[in-house]
């Protein structure tokens, strides 16, 4: 079996000189000593510092807002977490009984901090440039990918860009229940917009994500009942 530091240079290319910084970053809290949250503070610094570059050098035209847009998509939970499962960084954590025995190796949220923490741990392990030259190992397929950034509003912001542009009230946002143990909640979200008579709801493992989801349902039936009102 690959020790930690032969996973990460074969995957990343990145032979690390300290062993103990790499078991700190793949050592999440609930395995008790010497955990990644410090050095996921730091890989999230990291991360956004060398993201913002990317898209300011790629999107020459695009201006303050979009570019924000940009990154945000490429440093968001989801992404972050997708990316860990591509290099199979879920096989290297060290969590507590309890964790593992939940799923915490392939949950999102640890998954994408875990990541960070890698980023960190390589800033101090290798410096800046490093950590920089990884990144964008990881980034650039995805930067590729990107759609616009009219596209990548969320759906939050979309739902009140379309009510506004027809004078018509924000939507209402409810929380109608929480189930789950705390370091595994999941929300139920109702989104409603009185004005039409149109509410969505929807769930999600936080209340933004939960939001966002009832957003995009009612957006999809704002749609809808736009093409039958037309």
């Amino acid at each position: 079996m690959k020790t930690a530091v032969e996973w990460l240079h074969d995957t990343l290319g990145y032979r690390c000189r300290d062993p103990a910084l790499l078991g700190a970053a793949l050592t999440h809290r609930s395995a008790g000593g010497q955990h990644n949250e410090r050095l996921e503070f730091l890989g999230d610094a990291v991360l956004n510092c060398v993201v913002a570059m990317l898209v300011f050098r790629e999107f020459g035209a695009a201006d303050e807002g979009e570019l924000s847009r940009f990154r945000a998509s490429l440093v968001s939970g989801e992404a972050l977490a997708a990316i860990a499962a591509q290099i199979e960084l879920g096989g290297q954590l060290r969590l507590g009984s309890g964790e593992l025995k939940s799923g915490g190796t392939r949950r999102k949220s640890i998954l994408a901090d875990a990541l960070e923490a890698l980023f960190g741990a390589i800033c101090l392990d290798g410096g800046f440039e490093a950590a920089a030259e990884v990144i964008e190992h990881l980034m650039a397929p995805r930067l590729q990918r990107l759609p616009s950034a009219s596209e990548l509003k969320d759906p939050k912001t979309r739902l009140q860009e379309a009510l506004q542009a027809r004078a018509l009230p924000l939507p209402i946002y409810t929380v109608e229940a929480i189930s789950g143990e705390a370091h595994n909640q999941r929300f139920e979200v109702r989104c409603a917009v009185a004005a039409l008579d149109l509410a969505a709801a929807a769930s999600g493992f936080s209340r933004r994500s939960a939001e966002q989801a009832a957003a995009q349902q009612l957006l999809q039936d704002l749609d809808r009942k736009l093409r039958e009102d037309s």
